[in-house]
Formats: C-alpha cells, structure tokens, sequence
C-alpha cells in the first residue's frame, strides 16, 4: 500500500500539468473557431482555402441550426456508408496479409456506427478479424472525422451565446480546422513521442516468433503509435489490439499509460476554456473545470479505495487472498493501482473507452462509479460533446434554479426559455430511455445468452447487459465482460448500433437547436437579479445538480446490477 499510496504523486503531478496546459491550449482552441491568427497559419490557411473551394463552401456562408445539421449528417452518412462497405468487402481489399475475412452484415454495421459515431465499441477479435487496411484506412480516417465532428458542434453550440443573427457558423470550416490545427498536430506529436516509448509503428501486419518454450507465436503489429494517438486524443479508444490499453505492445510502460492519460485529457479540459475566450468571459470557464474535477477526483477516490480492498464475498475461495486484492483477474501487475485506476476513470469519464484493466472482474463498486461516468457523459465527456452536454445541464440547472429564487433565467445575458428548456429536458431523456429500452427486451425476450443457449441472468450478467447499451448510446465503448454473454449475435449487433446512431446525432441535433435558439436572441444588460456563474457557488451547485438528477434517473437499475452484486444476489 505504501507503494500505491507513493505512486499517487504520478497521478497528482499529472493532473497538474494538465491543469496548467489546459488554459493556454483552450485559448488556442477558442481563437481557432474565432478564425482569429494563430501559429501555422502561413502554412495552413492556403490548404484551408484549398478543402473549401472543393467542397464548395466558405467561411463567410454561416449556417442555421438545420442546416448545420444537414451537413453533419451527410459527412457522418457518408463516413458510415464508407465503412460499412469497407468491413464487409475488407477480404477483396488490399492490404489483408493476414487474410482477414469479410464482416457480416450485422458486424459491419454495428462496427460502422460505432467508428462513426465516436464509440469504437468492437464486437470482434481486432487482430484476426480486421484487416490492416480496415485499421489504417478505414478505422483511422473515422478517429480523425467523429472527434472533429463533436469538437464543431460544441464550437457552434457556443457561438449561440455570442451570435445575434441566429447562425451557428460553417459545419464544414469548423470540420477543417478541427482536424488541421487541433487533431492532427497533437496526434502526430503523440505517435513521436509513443514510438520513443517503445509503442511500434509499421507496415508489418505481423511476425513470427519462436518463444524458448517451443513452437511459435504470431505478434501483429501495425501503426499502432499512431492509432493510439489519435484514438485516446479524440476519446475513440476502440484500441489496435483486443486487449486495449492493457496490451505490453500498445502500452508498454507507466509512461507511455501516463501519456495516454494526458491525451484523454487534454481536449475535455481545455474546451471549458475555449469556450471562455468564444464568450469572451474568461471566468467562466473556471466553474466547469471545478465540477469536472471535482466529480473525477471522487470517482477515482471511490475506485481505488473499492478496488484496495479485499472482496469478503471471495475470502473463502482457495487462491484468492489479500495479493490479489480479493479478485482473481482484473487488476495490470505492470502499473501501480493509482495510475491505472486513473487512466480508466478518465477513460469511462471522457468516453474514450480505453481499457487498461478487466473490469469485469473488479469490485462491484468500481463497476458503479464507471457506470455513473457513462451515465452523466458530461464530466467531462467526449471531445467537443461532453462539453456541450454540460451546457446542458447548465441550462437547466440554471432554469430550476431561477425559478426557486423568482428570478429570471438567464446565461451569459441570454433568456432561457421554455423552448430551450424542452430541448435540453430531451437531451437527458433519450439517454436512459436509449439504455433501458433495448435492455430491457434483451433481459426479459431471452436475447442473452452464452454458447448460443438463453440463460438466467444474474447480477453479473445484469451488470454486463446494462453496461454495453450504456456503453453505446453514451458513446464511450468499453465493456464490462466480454464471457459474461454473447454480444456478438445479429439482435445485440443491430439494436447496438442503432443506439450509438441515436444516441449520438440526437443529442447533436439538441445542441444545436438549443445554440440555434440562442443565437437567433438578443444579449441583455447585466442586472441586479443577474445570476453570477463566474463562483465557486455556482460550481458546487451544478455539480451537486448533475449527480442528483443523474441518481435519481438511474439509481433502479443500478440496484438490480452492481449493487446487487455487494451483499452476493447472483
């Protein structure tokens, strides 16, 4: 313990430099969707102009809430159309050296809506079943276009607090400089700086080795710097290898975990002040920071101190003991308990996914505290979509909170209105019903099953079916279990897929109404009922109001699964 207790230095020195980057390189952020002059812009402004001309827009065309969403959906459309066909022709495409079969329909749209969407929810063994060209052109190509796309829509969302004309800005402007001067730097810096780290970064679909044990072993390799960059950068996190973060290739020392953590978050931190420098209120960004820290300080409390403890339910089974922390797998021997209960907190907070752990096999109540993450997907949440589903909550909690003390709700000099109110409320409501819906046919219609036959669910196995669905329509795509059923047939493959589609354009379409509604008003004098939200105050509150109302819609079925599991039902 005094290791573990030693290596939280790691986690706190880290989460320091982040906090120190995060200012400038939100500021950064924020001057980039201004399209005021940055650095590279010699160099990039004339590719810019250049991407514009062929796909016949400006930046001086700026679009409606609709019309915006018109262009998200066609660029997303044709992204999903890419892959589908990709994944399911892959064995008639080049670059197959390992002979990677064609998908099945339902795989390939299941693993097309995931890429698509943000979520790299994988139903399929990465290295035998997915080519090298379905990993570098493919897959690749959707890390770069799902996080550009949550960064536009948070970048339009917020000009709603600035704009007087009801316009939102240019869909295909903010999709070109998202990838040109925020993704693609910072990706390429981090592939560098993973290659250093021994990560291997080649054409090499695989090689042969012949282990002093006899006989041989297949190693795939592949650009899996570079993936790994991009993936944990843009809270992808689908992972080169099936093992994800916990792979010795893909993650091969506390460094390289450290690193992957500071790229997870680097852009949900600073986009509290990007949006500060867009609303020209700096201050404001503050009290985001304050909730989106304070909620992961607690949740990786939460999970250390659950998963340091011995399980007493397992004290009575021969091998297991206080070495194992009560649990036979589960926890990487390579890495200290906090730095890897850090980099998958963050993980399942940020929606990337990235699992550097067996977390089906951890303590129930570490299974929680990452669910409760998937459930707010707003602490901060995805790249550009977290951010903007905690204005959100902000929206209403302002709301409720203006009509507790008769005033009138109001943000950044902008009225909050009940047509603002009912688009937010939906925002919140698809998101349980996208979860509990499904999972509720899958539990009680006999779709779970193991080894093709249907099965009685425990509150392991409920645990597990809630977890993929919350999973997907949060768009985070880790798993809890992957022998607890079997996710792979076509009903889990088809309905999944369509709850990461809904669960992602949906909310988007939200935000961008609630922006839309916002731009199209006028900006008030600040008043004496004006409520400050630049405070320490402010920020407690709408912490406080985003783990209530986020208990109170899900607190039922958490009973049934992971709190369940604590006194052994199942």
């Amino acid at each position: 313990m005094a290791f573990a207790l030693q290596s939280l230095w790691d986690v706190l020195v880290l989460l320091g430099v982040v906090l120190a980057v995060a200012p400038w390189f939100g500021r950064y952020v924020g001057k980039v969707y201004l399209e005021r002059p940055v650095a590279g812009d010699s160099l990039l402004l004339p590719l810019e102009r250049a991407v514009y001309r062929l796909l016949g827009t400006s930046p001086r065309r700026p679009m409606r809430a609709g019309e915006y969403m018109v262009a998200v959906l066609f660029v997303n459309g044709g992204t999903f159309a890419f892959l589908f066909l990709f994944f399911l022709l892959q064995h008639a495409l080049p670059l197959d050296p390992t002979g990677a079969p064609g998908m099945p329909w339902d795989l390939a749209f299941h693993s097309a809506a995931s890429f698509t969407t943000n979520t790299d929810f994988t139903h399929f063994v990465n290295e035998s079943q997915l080519s090298l060209g379905s990993a570098m052109i493919a897959w690749q190509l959707a890390l770069f276009l799902s996080a550009a796309t949550g960064l536009s829509v948070a970048a339009a969302m917020i000009r709603g607090f600035v704009r007087k004309d009801g316009r939102l800005g240019n869909f295909y402007v903010d999709l070109t400089r998202s990838i040109t001067r925020i993704l693609l730097p910072v990706a390429v810096l981090g592939a560098l700086v993973f290659v250093a780290l021994g990560v291997p970064e080649t054409l090499v679909a695989a090689v042969r080795a012949h282990p002093l044990t006899g006989g041989t072993q297949t190693i795939y390799l592949g650009p899996v710097a570079s993936f790994q960059a991009i993936s944990l950068l843009g809270t992808n996190g689908g992972g080169y290898y099936t093992a994800n973060a916990a792979s010795p290739l893909a993650n091969p020392s506390s460094a390289s975990l450290l690193l992957g953590t500071f790229l997870m978050l680097l852009v949900p931190f600073s986009t509290p002040f990007a949006f500060g420098t867009m609303v020209r209120r700096r201050a404001e960004a503050w009290p985001f920071v304050a909730v989106i820290v304070l909620i992961v300080a607690i949740a990786v409390g939460l999970f250390v101190a659950y998963q340091a403890a011995a399980n007493p339910l397992l004290g009575g089974i021969p091998g297991l003991g206080p070495s194992t922390n009560g649990y036979p797998v589960g926890q990487e021997t390579r890495w200290s308990l906090p730095e890897t209960a850090f980099f998958q907190v963050v993980s399942v907070y940020n929606n990337v996914g990235a699992n550097s752990m067996q977390i089906g096999a951890i303590s129930p109540i570490a299974q929680l505290v990452l669910l409760f993450g998937m459930f707010t997907q707003a602490t901060p949440g995805g790249d550009g979509t977290g951010f903007a589903m905690l204005l959100v909550f902000t929206v209403l909690a302002i709301y409720v909170g203006g009509l507790m003390v008769g005033r009138t709700p109001e943000y950044l000099g902008k009225k909050i209105g009940t047509s603002q109110v009912r688009w937010a409320a939906l925002a919140l409501i698809l998101h349980p019903a996208l979860i509990l819906v499904p999972f509720s046919i899958a539990v009680v219609g006999g779709w779970v099953s193991v080894g093709g036959a249907s099965i009685g669910v425990t509150a392991h196995t409920f645990s597990s079916v809630l977890y993929e669905f919350a999973s997907e329509s949060a768009n985070n795509g880790s798993a809890l279990s992957s022998n607890a059923f079997n996710d792979t047939t076509p009903y889990f493959n088809v309905v999944g897929g369509l709850v990461m589609l809904l669960g992602r354009f949906v909310p988007i379409y939200v935000m961008l109404r609630v922006g839309g509604y916002f731009a199209g008003e006028a900006t008030l004098p600040q008043g004496p009922g004006t409520l400050n939200t630049a405070t320490g105050t402010f920020a407690v509150y709408l912490a406080l109001f985003v783990v209530v109302v986020t208990a109170l819609v899900f607190l039922p079925v958490m009973a049934l699964g992971p709190l369940a599991q604590i006194v052994g039902v199942g």
